[in-house]
């Protein structure tokens, strides 16, 4: 007799497999990997039972690539071929890493345009390093589990824009890594304190790494993750605050590092470790010493220490204020703050935050593992692992994406601080009689005009059908994904003409921009909308002197002399004032040639209809009539 296997409605089969994912955190200093098993999470161990991994990569041959802390030891005696800190790399282009590769020991040549760092392995690129650090977190994760991983949620500041977060997506894919999705690193945070507290209300993410800052604010409510507002600094984090130190060692000692990158990779080591050591204790005495060598000695105080890095923080705390102003939150209290990163043990930055915020930080969740925590929650969640959870988590555009239009104006289409993923659309036109192609141009910033915002990319939509000016319709559709990542479509609605592009910037934004896209916005407002208001009438007032133009040259016969000289006239002194830049006088131009024009545009058309009859019979039109 054959036998029917039955399960419970809404079970599979084998209740008790499961698909395994990972959460990965791929730090500036430090990297983590954690997994969730049986409903709790696990940060993965190395055979040493190490759970934190230096993000540093030694190069010695092609063959010999160590990952780790060997490799972080390796730093000193062979900076050139020891690359640390690699994530501040990250999608950075020629211009930006001429800025600073005077404060770095490796030599970069271009590898199919892309800055590459010279090793004994060859030409690298950030992204092939950033592989080498995530093929090794693999590695710890293959030997810890023993299932098949399918996949992998990797954390990324929320500041890092279209070519940082697609430089990861690639180095996981070099890495052979699936990724189920980029998650911002706050929001992660958040992922993890939310779902192990339930608390309800606002919460603010202060993310303090080794090289990055983000503050996130965020409303939990009913399952429900969302992030009203997001800020931060992409190049600012505890590796700055070794190089304060180093800086004051350097010059305290009287000590020349010009040719010396292992002088100087070594001083920057002891930085950070009188750094780390300073969390806990008054003073600290730090010894140059290198190769039997003796640069001196210092002893750090706490006082001294905190006296150095107070601008930094500072500057930490300037993008917190701009967070919460744009979170509008109307009086609603912050419920806690959550510290998250290494440098936020730093009993200095603790003191300031809770100044700021009025309540002491919330410091009992370790803030190294809370990003892989919650990546690793996420991870769970998108493999399939838990069908019944009712927990959403909605992600925000940092910056304002827009299109240029006539005149070098900026449309916003996708808003900053929108939800996404998300999809926006907006119908253009032509400008001109007869136009058969539409440049797109996208631009990133807050700005009214493209000269003040960041170009993104250009394409074409070619084949448009001639028509008159205005009369075809162009959609253009904005598409951003879970990770973060721009698709910008347009199609012509009559003709079915489309075209697209998936923006990949050749090159990240710099820290000045990251900082004052956003404040100048603010700063520049009242003159941004003049200059608005400015150019939207020049913009008319050429398209008006370019349609009067053309109907005079088409039907001028229609008027006598005295119209035809009056409306010229008219015409002229509007060429005229819309080479300067009073608005009041331009728009005054404007209302005065429309009136003008009102008797031709009458003639025109009665012209037009007269030759439209020509030919016609009564019956017919008759009939058409009765027809509409």
């Amino acid at each position: 007799m054959a036998l029917m296997q039955i399960v419970e409605p809404g079970q599979t089969q084998a209740p008790h497999q499961r698909q395994i994912a990972i959460g990965i955190d791929l730090g500036t200093t430090n990297s983590l990997v954690a997994v969730m098993r049986s409903g709790k999470v696990e940060v993965l161990a190395d055979r040493n039972e190490n759970t934190l991994f230096p993000s540093v990569v030694a190069y010695q041959s092609k063959e010999r690539i160590i990952v780790g802390e060997s490799a972080r030891f390796n730093a000193a005696s062979d900076p050139a071929n020891t690359i640390v800190s690699v994530k501040r790399l990250m999608g950075k282009g020629a211009h930006d890493i001429d800025a600073l590769e005077h404060s770095l020991p490796y030599h970069f040549k271009l590898k199919d345009n892309v800055p590459a760092i010279q090793t004994n392995a060859g030409l690298l690129t950030p992204t092939e390093v950033s592989a080498d650090i995530l093929r090794y977190l693999q590695t710890v994760a293959d030997a810890r589990l023993a299932d098949n991983i399918e996949g992998a949620v990797i954390t990324v500041p929320a500041y890092f824009d279209d070519a940082q977060r697609q430089a990861t997506k690639d180095a996981a894919r070099l890495a052979g890594i699936s990724v189920l999705r980029l998650l911002n690193e706050p929001t992660a945070a958040a992922v993890a304190y939310g779902l192990d507290s339930g608390e309800e209300g606002i919460h603010a993410i202060y993310d303090l790494g080794g090289g990055t800052f983000d503050i996130s604010i965020l409303r939990f409510n009913r399952g429900v993750f969302e992030v009203l507002s997001t800020g931060g600094d992409a190049s600012l984090g505890g590796d700055d605050m070794d190089q304060v130190i180093s800086d004051w060692l350097i010059k305290e000692l009287s000590i020349s590092i010009d040719d010396n990158p292992a002088l100087m990779r070594h001083i920057l080591n002891l930085s950070r470790g009188a750094k780390e050591t300073l969390s806990d204790t008054d003073e600290v005495s730090i010894h140059i010493c290198l190769q039997g060598e003796s640069y001196g000695q210092r002893t750090l105080s706490r006082e001294k220490f905190e006296n150095l890095i107070e601008p930094l923080v500072l500057k930490t705390l300037k993008a917190c204020k701009r967070a919460l102003r744009d979170a509008k939150l109307d009086d609603e209290p912050i419920r806690d703050i959550v510290m998250v990163g290494g440098s936020t043990r730093i009993p200095l930055v603790r003191k300031k935050v809770g100044e700021l915020f009025g309540q002491p930080p919330l410091v009992s969740i370790d803030p190294d593992q809370v990003v892989a925590i919650g990546a690793a929650r996420q991870a769970d969640l998108l493999i399939g692992n838990q069908p019944d959870s009712d927990v959403l988590l909605l992600d925000v555009c940092p910056l304002s994406l827009g299109i240029e239009t006539m005149g070098g104006l900026v449309e916003k289409i996708i808003s900053r601080n929108t939800q996404i993923p998300v999809a926006k659309a907006q119908e253009f036109t032509t400008y001109k009689d007869g136009q058969g192609a539409m440049l797109i141009h996208v631009v990133q910033g807050e700005r009214e005009l493209v000269s003040d915002c960041r170009s993104l990319a250009n394409f074409t939509l070619r084949g448009i059908p001639p028509m008159v000016a205005g009369a075809a319709k162009v959609k253009v559709t904005y598409q951003i994904d879970a990770d973060g990542l721009l698709t910008v479509s347009a199609l012509e609605v009559n003709s079915g003409v489309q075209s697209s592009i998936e923006v990949k910037p050749s090159y990240g934004l710099s820290e000045d921009q990251m900082i004052e896209m956003i404040q100048s916005s603010f700063t520049n407002a009242n003159d941004d909308l003049e200059k608005r208001n400015l150019t939207e009438q020049k913009v008319e007032a050429r398209r008006l002197i370019i349609a009067i133009d053309s109907a005079i040259q088409a039907d001028g016969d229609l008027l006598d002399n005295k119209q035809r000289v009056a409306l010229e006239q008219t015409l002229e002194a509007l060429r005229e004032v819309s080479q300067t830049d009073n608005l009041k006088n331009i728009r005054q131009a404007i209302e005065e040639l429309d009136k003008a024009s009102q008797l031709f545009a009458a003639k025109r058309m009665n012209n037009s209809v007269s030759k439209a009859l020509i030919g016609q019979q009564v019956d017919n039109l008759s009939e058409s009539t009765n027809a509409e």
